[in-house]
């Protein structure tokens, strides 16, 4: 599998989330939240990261993280293994815990932290684990509605943003959360560029500076498909089938095949992945396979306006729930 693009630079702030495989759980017991909390400060300490938010969900979870040594994936490969290794022990199992590499979306702290923070923070309310962030056990907003020190979260930078002081600026933000739960908030991931970058055009332009001994224009998976996707397989499945009511398996197991043909579709034009990884959620569909079903479907439907229709509207329908 082609290794994402990665952005990692000294100051950088990235969104990171990670999913259990199959979209498994990665946390079964109220010991397995607190371990892996226990992880997020041990690798604060020795790499000197800072966490602005966090949430854990039983089957993923959402990081906002800061890099002063410019060290993301030494921190992520030292959370993500730690975590792995104890679960495999403590649960007698083996294989991958996780689906895939984590996700980091590098993000344009001064327009984007706060906004993304109240987002994360509002997952549990989104899911209907709860009713009031608050409400949620494994979640940072616990810290910020309380006003106690933390050894995992630092609350001074987004309340600073807020408010010169603590006291007002956490006020303000918690009022600024709940108010989230009743209006109909705009989604920040839809601000991402490439799949890779959340922030403006000149944070984009700064932010691919950074990178080194990379050219774009090469057409290297890793490069610049990667920087050109806007989701990754298994979300462009889960959205198509919800676009067309019907089910991941039935999509999956080609029980109706011209939805399967869309969902490889969407899969070739919005990802960066490659035809073999592409036919592996596709219940081993070969790589000449998916390339076959592609150009058969783009034939069919420039043959057919009625159906040309029908994809551009989905289409829109998929932009639109980006993140």
């Amino acid at each position: 599998m082609a290794r994402p693009l990665r952005l990692e630079y000294e100051g950088a702030m990235y969104h990171i989330t990670a999913r259990g495989n199959e979209r498994k759980k990665i946390f079964f017991m109220p010991d397995d939240y607190e371990k892996f909390k226990d992880y997020l400060k041990a690798a604060k300490q020795k790499y000197g990261i800072i966490i602005h938010s966090y949430v854990l969900m039983s089957n993923h979870y959402h990081l906002i993280l800061e890099t002063p040594d410019g060290n993301l994936s030494k921190v992520m490969h030292n959370i993500n293994s730690s975590y792995s290794t104890y679960l495999n022990i403590r649960r007698k199992r083996s294989g991958h815990l996780f689906q895939g590499r984590y996700k980091a979306i590098l993000v344009d702290k001064d327009n984007y932290l706060i906004e993304l923070s109240r987002y994360i923070h509002l997952n549990p309310v989104r899911a209907g684990i709860v009713k009031q962030p608050e409400d949620y056990e494994y979640s940072s907003y616990r810290v910020f509605a309380a006003g106690k020190e933390d050894k995992i979260v630092d609350q001074d930078t987004i309340l600073k943003m807020i408010a010169d002081q603590l006291e007002t600026g956490r006020n303000q933000y918690c009022k600024y959360v709940n108010n989230g739960i009743s209006e109909e908030i705009k989604n920040p991931f839809e601000a991402v560029y490439g799949g890779l970058v959340m922030g403006g055009e000149i944070f984009i332009k700064e932010a691919l500076r950074q990178l080194k001994d990379c050219n774009l224009e090469k057409d290297d998976i890793s490069y610049r498909k990667e920087l050109k996707s806007t989701c990754n397989i298994e979300e462009i499945i889960e959205r198509t089938a919800k676009l067309l009511k019907v089910s991941i398996e039935d999509i999956k197991e080609n029980k109706i095949p011209q939805y399967r043909k869309i969902a490889i579709y969407f899969a070739k034009k919005n990802t960066g992945a490659t035809n073999k990884e592409i036919g592996s959620y596709f219940k081993g569909l070969s790589y000449s396979g998916v390339a076959k079903t592609n150009e058969r479907f783009i034939k069919e439907m420039d043959g057919n306006k009625e159906i040309k229709a029908w994809i551009t509207e989905l289409e829109q329908n998929l932009s639109n729930v980006k993140g």
